[in-house]
């Protein structure tokens, strides 16, 4: 699923009109961003936690020319799912 498909499927279910759901949409991934930006979690019961990661500086390798290079330290976003968000796929899987 892509976020026009997403902005249609939350239209429908929720009632909206698509501008209104697509409004929606984008306010909730500006403000993740904004709460990740400044470090912060985002936490949805049931559904799960995006927060920030510290990645350690590492050595690499250009995978062309072999030649050893250094990665620096970065902080990068993550999603840790849910019990629930985890249960609904285990029962679709199954």
């Amino acid at each position: 699923m892509n976020k026009k498909e997403l902005v249609e499927q939350i239209a429908k279910i929720a009632g909206l009109t698509h501008n209104k759901a697509e409004l929606a949409v984008n306010a909730f991934i500006k403000k993740t961003q904004e709460t990740l930006a400044k470090g912060d979690n985002l936490q949805l019961i049931g559904f799960g936690t995006f927060s920030v990661a510290d990645r350690a500086a590492r050595k690499g390798r250009n995978p062309q020319t072999g030649e050893e290079i250094h990665i620096p330290a970065c902080k990068q976003p993550q999603f840790r799912p849910g019990n629930k968000l985890k249960e609904a796929v285990k029962r679709r899987n199954a």
